[in-house]
């Protein structure tokens, strides 16, 4: 895991701005950063805090009417319910991705060993919500939505996310890469923190592959990958990566890359894969 970490870091460093100026961060960069997060993690809790007497009105002149209005009532909170707590469970998510990106970095430039650092733990100390679950891939290796959609498997989706998932999809099943790339650039920025996030990425990538600009293609899959690294896309995302590099010139990176296919999802099919652009690159 470190040598694998030690290497993405590397593949950013090569890759030109802006992936390359988050690397130039100072001890003070990140720890400004550190302070924001704690700021926000101090308006969550102001939102446990009630504001003013409750208004709900279970009112009614038969018994049946005030049955129907606390029906409505129940609705409506069970509704406004579920909303915030898929809202926090994507900042949990989001906030805790950040944090362990931050300790990485925070101990890199005070010279500590950052093969030490361990699981990053979950923000307000509970569980992530399950993105995981098995693979599902179609014959062409694309992750299929099923897998990582809505569902108990994927988390809540939000109105409208998953169609827009599916539209940006259908843009590159039909080849047409320019409109899937910004679509799926665009459902990124529109969902942040998203269960379908790492997919989305992942056909960014192969949209930017379409238009043959390889070394932002290469950042979608890093992408992808660091999004959830033992989720249903990793495997694909890590080889797509690995061969990127390949191309890009960056053949020690891409090897080492490649390699750890097999070693992180044993048994699955890009491990052939990778196997077989090793030997094109001539990996020893």
């Amino acid at each position: 895991m470190r040598r694998l970490r030690t290497v993405l870091l590397a593949s950013v460093i090569l890759l030109p701005l802006p992936l390359a100026a988050q690397d130039q961060q100072t001890l003070a960069d990140v720890r400004q950063e550190l302070t924001v997060l704690h700021v926000e993690i101090q308006r969550l809790k102001r939102e446990m805090s009630t504001t003013a007497a409750p208004s709900v009105d279970v009112s009614g002149d038969t018994v049946l009417d005030r049955v129907a209005a606390i029906e409505s009532e129940l609705q409506r909170l069970t509704l406004q319910t579920e909303e915030l707590g898929h809202r926090i469970d994507r900042i949990v998510t989001d906030g805790t991705n950040r944090i362990g990106d931050l300790e990485f970095r925070l101990v890199e430039l005070e010279g500590g060993d950052v093969g030490a650092l361990k699981e990053t733990t979950t923000l307000g100390g509970g569980e992530l919500p399950s993105i995981g679950g098995p693979a599902a891939l179609d014959g062409a290796g694309v992750p299929g939505t099923g897998a990582v959609g809505g569902g108990a498997a994927g988390g809540e989706l939000a109105v409208g996310e998953q169609a827009d998932f599916d539209a940006a999809e259908t843009l590159l099943a039909e080849g047409l890469y320019q409109d899937a790339a910004e679509k799926f650039a665009a459902f990124n920025q529109a969902y942040p923190g998203s269960p379908l996030a790492p997919a989305a990425e992942f056909s960014r990538g192969k949209a930017l592959d379409g238009l043959g600009d390889t070394r932002e293609a290469a950042r979608a899959y890093l992408a992808a990958f660091t999004g959830n690294s033992a989720g249903p896309v990793a495997p694909r995302a890590l080889f797509e990566l690995g061969a990127a590099l390949g191309r890009l010139g960056q053949t020690d990176q891409a090897c080492v890359t490649l390699s750890e296919v097999g070693v992180r999802f044993p048994g699955v099919a890009q491990e052939a894969d990778a196997t077989a652009e090793m030997a094109k690159l001539g990996c020893s």
